[in-house]
């Protein structure tokens, strides 16, 4: 999945939309709405050839463990497979799924314990795509006009939120992010994503497409 950079002078992008390029939209819209997570997502037609690990994950953050159990379980009754079965873990509780459409979804707490009842609430997702080189990628992204929020050597770093998209953008090591969702770390062909904020599109080292952002809709007074 590694392509070549397409270089830029321009340093105004920011992650401003999330599309999944999906076999059947419409089936694939019918999924997202039940899981809970359609105003996440966009997206997009493509039959475009992708084998094994498509190199992300999207994280859903929220309050507790039997909140962790109603969106898995929304998943699954939705038609995801598990890759992880949720759990107790040394971090909190998590499980992982698999959408219909090939999309991983990771969905965890930091809490081991509910202190109240389970909700549909959300408080953070992130975009978590998994690259070779995590300082090279974070240096082509600042260069872009991303700002670092966190940063953790050659292992991770996360993107300050643009104030355009609900969905923070991460960077981890391929590998470890395959070890982590359950997943062989081998693919082949497209990442089936799209970020969309760019100021002008671009393909990143790993083979990640940025599309220049939509412009603003014009205001109807």
């Amino acid at each position: 999945m590694v392509m070549a950079t397409t270089t830029s002078t321009a340093a105004n992008s920011s992650l401003a939309s999330v599309t999944l390029e999906v076999a059947d939209p419409e089936a694939a819209r019918r999924f997202y709405g039940a899981f809970g997570v359609d105003a996440y997502v966009r997206l997009r037609a493509s039959e475009a050839p992708s084998t094994g690990f498509r190199g992300f994950t999207l994280a859903l953050t929220v309050a507790g463990p039997a909140t962790v159990d109603g969106f898995v379980g929304a998943a699954l009754d939705a038609g995801a497979t598990v890759l992880k079965p949720a759990a107790k873990s040394l971090w909190g509780y998590g499980g992982v799924v698999q959408a219909p459409d090939g999309t991983i979804w990771k969905i965890a707490t930091s809490a081991k314990k509910d202190t109240g009842p389970a909700t549909r609430e959300i408080d953070e997702v992130v975009l978590l795509i998994g690259v070779e080189d995590v300082k090279a990628t974070k240096e082509l992204y600042v260069g872009r006009g991303l700002t670092v929020a966190k940063s953790f050597g050659g292992k991770y770093a996360e993107f300050a939120p643009g104030g355009r998209s609900p969905v923070k953008l991460a960077l981890y090591k391929r590998r470890a992010l395959a070890k982590d969702l359950g997943v062989p770390a081998d693919g082949t062909g497209s990442h089936r994503i799209v970020l969309g904020g760019a100021a002008d599109a671009f393909t990143d080292p790993d083979g990640f497409v940025w599309e220049a952002a939509a412009p603003a809709a014009p205001v109807v007074p």
